[in-house]
């Protein structure tokens, strides 16, 4: 992901400013103005685009390690005028920047949802960038501590057996109505904070980099993601089929490795 470089400085930064150990009270210096200049530089963003996006996550997180989030956009996405990329920031994670999603215009609708990790209380920021250039945040705090450092739920030989199976789940789809799909991946999405109890080492990160949706080979959804999306990444959404197809899902990793599945509609 970009600005990779600049992210382990400000980790680094924050780590030695707020201490190793992970806090479940929200750190007293907001890492948000210091994030907004790393990430988008002087650009100026609206804040509380209210009326753009609804981001949903829950007020207390039931498992830190795997915290559904969702984004819903309140508009139409048109050649015109569309939402191009989706960025989820999530302040007091490890390495905030956590995912980017490449948006088309053909999805028509944005509501798309993921589960994401969470080291501690933090407010949890989607920044929509129209087409125009312009940026447009909406945020939401989340109570949560530990999920960067959990256990994996799979042991690592069960987690390696599984390694790149592929699900695509939707209800039968109708030709241009709006149909609701799912791409579940099994990968442990190691991050390089978890423990390994028997080895009594941290486990090497191993996780998904980059995930690519499309229909008829037109990119729907292409999302750069990194070590804050949970084990087993998914990625629900709605999109319009303009006509008979094959919807695709790649998925490429950090070790280079890359898996696929089709879906006939």
């Amino acid at each position: 992901m970009f600005y990779r470089g600049l992210n382990l400085i400000i980790i680094s930064l924050a780590l030695s400013f707020f201490g190793l150990s992970a806090q479940a009270e929200t750190p007293k210096e907001a890492l948000w103005p210091t994030l907004k200049v790393a990430y988008f530089g002087d650009k100026t963003i609206r804040e509380k685009a209210d009326d753009l996006l609804v981001i949903e996550a829950p007020k207390r997180a039931e498992d830190a390690a795997i915290v559904p989030i969702s984004v819903k956009s309140l508009q139409s996405q048109t050649a015109t005028k569309h939402i191009k990329n989706i960025h989820i920031v999530i302040d007091n994670n490890p390495e905030p920047y956590s995912a980017n999603f490449h948006l088309s215009p053909d999805l028509g609708i944005i509501d798309i949802s993921t589960r994401m990790r969470i080291d501690q209380y933090t407010f949890v920021r989607a920044i929509a960038e129209m087409n125009d250039g312009s940026l447009h945040m909406v945020s939401r705090f989340v109570k949560a501590s530990g999920g960067c450092s959990a256990p994996a739920g799979k042991d690592a030989a069960a987690a390696l057996a599984r390694l790149g199976k592929m699900q695509i789940r939707m209800r039968k789809p109708t030709v241009g109505k709006p149909v609701q799909a799912q791409m579940i991946v099994s990968h442990p999405n190691y991050n390089g904070l978890q423990f390994d109890q028997k080895s009594r080492q941290y486990i090497r990160a191993h996780y998904v980099k980059n995930i690519h949706i499309s229909y008829n080979d037109k990119p729907l959804i292409v999302v750069d993601t990194g070590i804050s999306v949970s084990e087993d990444p998914s990625i629900r959404f709605t999109f319009t089929p303009s006509e008979q197809g094959v919807l695709k899902a790649d998925v490429k990793d950090s070790k280079e490795q890359h898996f696929s599945l089709q879906k006939e509609i």
